[in-house]
């Protein structure tokens, strides 16, 4: 029999319910206010006292209302179908929704339960199962959906049969599987997990090592990311996040992209939904949003539904992962996930922690991107999920605590600055503060070795060298005046200039120099190193300017020009005849 409740304090999005029977952590009840059932997540259970956060607005819930508790957690429904949709941050999708604006209590189905799919077998009769195993595929959007034994099975399993090739529907039974004891189970296209657990479907998940390439020359080339990497964006407002997103959701080498906006401006939300349907995939040549899912909640939706946001797209991606399958997950922004957090810390009267965020943030933040990570799954096959947040510090401060708290457990660190934005040196990526981690791993260094250039990261290492020095100098120069510091130092400054200017700025609104491809990269990053180890020969600082001006105007037409077509040899022949004229 269901536990059943009544509603004894209300405290904006809080709600404490006295209850009948037992009730778990993350349990899923429902208020009934005036005939309306809101959704709501157990987050505290103290005594008969269930502390619930509702996912909807509580005007006109008045004390006495009656809740019921459905008997299972907060869980996500995954199956084929989810690809092209718009959900919100409780799986709901959007597109089946009346109206502007969305209804208090109207709740849709994550999947279409009529539609038919063609399955494909892929095991058989007296096969040995385990939870993960694939059973069979259908074709999503050009992407091959495993169907899998699921994730809540536990031990091994003999499969009794299996469905034939042909059209099902997601709800009929495609395979049986026998457990120990002798029992069969029906399998199906769909199957439930809770969101606050992490699929633990795979056999080992080591430290991850492949190069995720983005075709943004200061990610792949200064601070990589690998697949099943973790990484933050931080940066004040107006310094370029969304379009750096975009460009890497576009661009990277994933199979899945599922964007997650959590919390953001509703107009910045809805950029996400008008624009994404209209941009190419550059590696399918049809749409990106083909191969997308957008989890989606606003700033001016409750706060609780921006921490299920997150988790339910991470969830998401774990599934596919689980299919073998290379997924890009980018959260926008992490830091109004924190806020909801906050919020309801306060509202259940804990001791805060530095700025009133909750004292275990560090630890919850922590746990979350451990979720991400590469994985060989027991078939032998690999699959991976890649990380990426945003963090929207106050005031552009990034010592506050949630991005103190990122900086401890996310690998790779690009920090966008204002000062560069203003500048419009764009991505606007400050190249010092910014690193990757994974340049110190001896599985990226051999990885890179092998697959690009043994000496790939002792050339990085090099220019990341000389743009210290050439931040040093400038701020002599600035001090000392042009006349005031000897000729090499100001070689040595506009060496760290071409490196920004060449490498390091990107046009993303360029069709060619948007994506850079590794093998460009690798060129680039031997030439311009090549030039920086070379002595020049100059008589004043105005050689010196007037000299890598005209380098840096020659390189920026070989990066707006396709990769070794005629115009891109011949500004290379035009860039060696220049650099001929002052070497020593």
């Amino acid at each position: 029999m269901a536990t059943k409740g009544v509603v004894k304090w209300i405290v904006s999005n809080l709600v404490t319910v006295e209850v009948d029977g037992p009730v778990s952590q993350n349990e899923i009840c429902y208020i009934d206010v005036n005939g309306t059932k809101l959704m709501s997540e157990v987050i505290k259970v103290i005594g008969k006292n269930a502390y619930v956060q509702v996912f909807e607005s509580t005007r006109g819930m008045h004390v006495g209302d009656e809740a019921e508790f459905v008997g299972s957690m907060l869980e996500v429904t995954l199956g084929p179908g989810m690809l092209s949709k718009n959900y919100d941050g409780l799986q709901h999708d959007l597109d089946k929704m009346d109206g502007v604006f969305l209804k208090r209590g109207d709740y849709t189905a994550a999947l279409d339960d009529d539609k038919l799919w063609d399955f494909k077998p892929l095991a058989k009769v007296g096969d040995n199962v385990i939870a993960g195993s694939w059973l069979g595929e259908v074709t999503e959007n050009f992407q091959p959906h495993r169907i899998m034994v699921p994730f809540v099975f536990e031990g091994g399993y003999k499969v009794k049969s299996v469905a034939q090739a042909g059209q099902y529907k997601v709800n009929d039974v495609i395979a049986v599987v026998t457990d120990a004891d002798g029992k069969d189970h029906n399998v199906t296209m769909v199957q439930k997990w809770p969101v606050k657990r992490a699929i633990p479907c795979y056999r080992e998940k080591p430290r991850p090592f492949k190069l995720l390439e983005t075709g943004i020359r200061i990610i792949d080339t200064f601070n990589p990311i690998v697949e099943g990497g973790t990484g933050f964006i931080p940066g004040p407002f107006g310094t370029g996040k969304t379009v750096l997103q975009h460009a890497i959701s576009k661009q990277a080498e994933a199979d899945i992209v599922i964007i997650a906006a959590c919390g953001e401006r509703a107009n910045e939300v809805v950029e996400i939904f008008a624009e994404f349907p209209h941009l190419n995939d550059p590696h399918t040549g049809r749409k990106l949003m083909e191969r997308t899912i957008i989890i989606a909640n606003t700033s001016n939706m409750p706060v609780a539904s921006r921490e299920a946001s997150v988790y339910t797209a991470m969830t998401i991606a774990e599934y596919y992962r689980s299919m073998g399958l290379r997924v890009l997950m980018m959260a926008d922004s992490t830091s109004r996930w924190a806020q909801a957090l906050r919020e309801m810390s306060n509202r259940l009267e804990e001791l805060p922690g530095p700025d009133a965020f909750p004292m275990d943030l560090s630890a919850i933040v922590a746990n979350f991107y451990a979720r991400a990570g590469f994985v060989y799954l027991n078939n032998g096959a690999t699959g991976s999920v890649t990380f990426i947040g945003t963090v929207s510090p106050a005031g552009g401060n990034l010592k506050e605590p949630v991005t103190e708290s990122t900086k401890k457990v996310a690998r790779c660190f690009y920090a966008l600055e204002q000062n560069r934005a203003d500048r419009k040196r764009y991505p606007a990526v400050n190249p010092i503060d910014s690193y990757s981690k994974y340049l110190e791993y001896p599985e990226f260094e051999s990885y890179i070795s092998n697959h690009i250039a043994s000496d790939w990261i002792t050339k990085v290492n090099d220019l990341k060298m000389r743009l210290h020095q050439g931040k040093e100098i400038a701020e002599q120069i600035n001090i000392l005046g042009d006349d005031g510091v000897p000729v090499n130092y100001h070689v040595t400054f506009w060496k760290a200039e071409l490196i920004d200017f060449v490498i390091l700025q990107q046009d993303a609104f360029d069709s060619v120099d948007c994506n850079s491809s590794l093998e460009r990269q690798e060129l680039m990053l031997s030439k311009v190193s090549d030039i920086c180890r070379t002595e020049f020969d100059f008589e004043d600082f105005l050689e010196v300017s007037d000299y890598f001006k005209r380098v840096i105007n020659i390189f920026k037409q070989v990066n707006y020009s396709e990769f070794k077509s005629a115009d891109y040899d011949k500004y290379n022949k035009e860039l060696d005849a220049i650099l001929a004229e002052r070497i020593k």
